[in-house]
């Protein structure tokens, strides 16, 4: 190794063992994202990010407990992962305000919706697999991600098969390869965007249909960020003219039709429209019979009915206190 790279090595090491004040994790952590990639790049390994909150998260704290913080682990991983903890603690203090800044970036790059998420990332930071909690403890955990760790060997090989190849043939392959790391649609879109302008480019009428179902999630997904923002303002006639747009447009599938009229029918709840809010859950049931998701609705249903049961009670008048 040369001496420039010995000492680049170093400050990498050094970056890793001074980065953050404490790690739920224990030895072995960084909260240095940037360091962590250079010296993944230098020791050719894979990072483990571990996204976090380890003061409120019980099933982070229990994660850390039985398999993070065992010996095991952190023997099975050796060599093969540079381990990075990306924190969002409530108690703010435990983090230098550089590291929470870099953590929200994270998380958002990331996509990051539910803790604990842990990503397998190449030393470019690309997420090729994910997990999270997982019984049996440590040697378990790390078989897991041993299989995991195929997924990346499998998109390599995908990736370069599909150079090869032209069309429609082209855009096939590419499509399979980010089917088998399974990741969200904004990591794809953040780490792959580059593929997916291939299989576009590749697959110009659509065969693969990758197209079409990337036009829809961005349509629920701006849908799903128009109510968030009505909720914020307790706007429920906004929010339901957002739905009732939706799904008047139409070209949605049964799962998401029955979802958004759920969602009138939680908006009409808290309304306290409770009518209105029973005809939509029974609209809802009618759309796909055998759906998976009826058995949700009809506990929502019996919650409904006891909800206006209650409202409908008529109140005891409390009597006066006794004079003493």
């Amino acid at each position: 190794m040369k001496t420039h790279d010995i000492l680049k090595s170093f400050a990498a090491v050094v970056a890793l063992g001074f980065s953050g004040f404490a790690f739920a994790g224990g030895e072995g952590w960084s909260s240095d994202y940037a360091a962590s990639m250079k010296l993944a790049a230098d020791s050719k390994e894979d990072l483990l990010v571990d996204f976090t909150g380890s003061d409120w998260c019980g099933w982070c704290i229990k994660l850390n407990k039985e398999v993070f913080s065992q010996a095991p682990f952190k023997e099975g991983v050796k060599g093969k992962f540079v381990l990075v903890e990306v924190d969002s603690p409530k108690d703010k203090t435990k983090l230098t305000p550089e590291t929470l800044a870099q953590n929200m970036e994270l998380v958002k790059k990331y996509e990051v919706k539910g803790y604990p998420t842990i990503l397998l990332c190449d030393a470019e930071g690309k997420p090729y697999a994910k997990t999270g909690y997982e019984k049996g403890g440590p040697e378990a955990y790390v078989k897991n991600l041993d299989e995991l760790r195929g997924n990346k060997e499998k998109r390599d090989t995908a990736f370069a098969s599909a150079a090869k190849l032209e069309g429609v043939a082209k855009a096939k392959a590419l499509v399979s390869a980010l089917d088998t790391m399974d990741l969200t649609d904004g990591m794809i879109a953040n780490f792959y965007g580059d593929i997916a302008a291939q299989i576009t480019a590749a697959d110009p009428k659509d065969e693969t249909g990758f197209a079409k179902k990337a036009a829809m999630k961005a349509r629920l997904a701006k849908v799903q960020s128009d109510l968030g923002d009505f909720a914020q303002k307790k706007d429920f006639d906004g929010a339901l003219g957002v739905l009732d747009a939706t799904l008047k447009e139409g070209g949605l599938g049964e799962d998401e039709t029955q979802k958004m009229i759920m969602t009138k029918a939680m908006i009409y709840a808290q309304q306290q429209k409770f009518d209105d809010a029973l005809k939509m859950a029974d609209e809802a049931k009618a759309i796909a019979p055998d759906s998976q998701l009826n058995s949700r609705i009809d506990m929502m249903i019996k919650q409904l009915v006891q909800q206006k049961e209650k409202a409908s009670a008529p109140k005891e008048d409390k009597a006066p206190a006794a004079a003493e």
